[in-house]
């Protein structure tokens, strides 16, 4: 029935395509349109004086690139590495220019078309991570995906501050 969707092109302005994956046990979606691409957990290169959820910077065929672990950015203990553990690098705008940022998952699992009529509002209460972080609740079959809002998730602002440490 999905796929009805997807190749019919009728209706197909109100849905949205989002890169599922797992952090902590728990189901996320981030809308494609954010992802640059996915690339497997290597070498992170820690920076010393950055908070704790900064895990590094990579190099990405000779761009350096931030790193932010996920799980510590919604306060929980930093992810286990493990063979399917990666890193989807996201494109962010912060005024005139774009923004690679790297985020660390657990797994990542597939790309979901959601139509607007299965995405409810974020709630204000039973999410372990800040509601704004969260840009709505995409109903899939009979489970619940949290759907990020990456733009406050890796907010230029916040992350600034981190900049400003490294000076």
């Amino acid at each position: 029935m999905q796929d009805e969707i997807v190749d019919s092109g009728a209706g197909r302005d109100d849905v949205e395509q989002f890169l599922t994956f797992v952090l902590s046990g728990e189901n996320y979606g981030i809308n494609i349109l954010n992802i640059r691409e996915i690339v497997e957990r290597g070498n992170v290169t820690k920076v010393p004086m950055m908070p704790d959820f900064i895990a590094g910077v990579i190099n990405l065929r000779g761009n350096v690139v931030p790193v932010v672990d996920l799980a510590q950015r919604f306060a929980k203990s930093s992810s286990m590495i493990n063979k399917k553990s990666s890193i989807v690098i996201l494109e962010i705008d912060d005024e005139d220019q774009k923004l690679e940022i790297g985020v660390t998952v657990d797994e990542v699992n597939e790309v979901l078309d959601i139509s607007a009529g299965e995405i409810e509002p974020t709630p204000s209460f039973g999410t372990r991570i800040r509601t704004d972080f969260i840009s709505g609740m995409g109903k899939v079959g009979e489970q619940l995906l949290l759907l990020l809002d990456i733009e406050n998730v890796l907010s230029v602002k916040e992350l600034s501050f981190v900049e400003a440490m490294k000076d």
